[in-house]
């Protein structure tokens, strides 16, 4: 079993989308380890999206992420970080597959419904951001 961690970001919690992505997340076969809605700070999306710092797009990307709640999940199942990514689909909507999270309910490239880890190494860094060990039920 791998685990991944993914959000479900501002636009699509204020849209009304947090039960529609977690029955796709439920029928692909994930389960939900920890999950919990925050509010999260201008210094917890900046921490969080520290590897961004210096790209142009860096504090566009943290002003959003506080305009509003998300949903941060930690997501087990067997080569979970390619699952979760496919199921998330392309970054920019327009690119993404019929039937990924983002084609069916993100609004732009940069309101895209949902963040997952890259990478197994990024998941642990990221689970860990969010959730102390005695929030990860089921391990």
């Amino acid at each position: 079993m791998e685990m991944t961690f993914g959000i479900i970001k501002p636009d699509a919690v204020k849209k009304g989308n947090i039960g529609a992505i977690l029955n796709r997340i439920n029928e692909k076969g994930f389960k939900v380890v920890a999950m919990k809605m925050i509010q999260m700070s201008a210094s917890d999306a900046g921490g969080f999206y520290e590897v961004h710092k210096e790209r142009p797009f860096y504090n566009d990307l943290v002003e959003f992420m506080i305009s509003g709640p998300v949903v941060v999940m930690a997501l087990e199942k067997n080569d979970a970080v390619k699952g979760w990514r496919d199921l998330m689909g392309a970054t920019n909507p327009k690119e993404a597959a019929e039937g990924t999270i983002r084609k069916d309910f993100a609004e732009s490239i940069d309101a895209n419904a949902v963040h997952g880890s890259d990478s197994l190494e990024n998941a642990a860094i990221e689970v860990s951001y969010f959730f102390s060990k005695t929030e990860l039920v089921n391990q």
